[in-house]
């Protein structure tokens, strides 16, 4: 019997491990040239900001061109999630978690789309056209003015609806993992 359960036991084991082996031929490792490329992480307090600005009215052009076809073109949803909405919803039996309802910081958001978006071809907008298209969604969820102009200096001032919604992970093993504005 215990003979049978270890087979067993190896055999489970072994199956996500060949699962992950590049004999399947998906995907390559990313070399160091394109893991530089990505930069630094963008934090709460805005460390690691480009140069450049945007504004409300560049990022509804930007967003109209490179975004709407997946998220509509009032950031509602199509394809892709909704990225407006959801005010007041967090603490329902069906919370909408969006930019405007659920996300912390703004410079999350300028991270995430300068290093995801446009889906089919991330990394494709220029740090100014980044910084419009978030001050577009800010707008949106009328977090941010008409007349607002998202840059390295603005855009860690945003307070996001959300900002104190997260805790400390209190875990010992993991150590301090909040991550602070300045």
């Amino acid at each position: 019997m215990w003979k049978g359960s270890a087979l067993v036991l190896v055999w489970a084991l072994a199956v996500p491990l060949a699962a992950q082996s590049p004999a399947f031929g998906v995907g390559r490792p990313a070399t160091p040239e394109e893991i530089r490329d990505l930069g630094a992480a963008i934090g709460p307090n805005g460390d690691g900001l480009p140069e450049g600005s945007g504004t409300v009215a560049a990022g509804r052009a930007v967003f109209a061109a490179q975004c709407s076809r997946c998220h509509g073109p009032k950031g509602e949803g199509d394809v892709g999630p909704p990225l407006v909405g959801g005010q007041g919803t967090l603490r329902t039996a069906k919370p909408l978690k969006t930019v405007g309802s659920f996300w912390p910081y703004a410079t999350t958001l300028w991270d995430y789309v300068n290093r995801a978006m446009p889906f089919d071809q991330p990394g494709l907008l220029k740090p100014r056209e980044v910084y419009a298209v978030v001050a577009y969604i800010l707008n949106l969820n009328g977090i941010i003015g008409d007349a607002a102009v998202m840059d390295a200096k603005s855009l860690p001032q945003v307070r996001m609806p959300n900002r104190d919604g997260f805790v400390a992970d209190p875990r010992p093993d993991v150590g301090d993992t909040a991550r602070k504005p300045n």
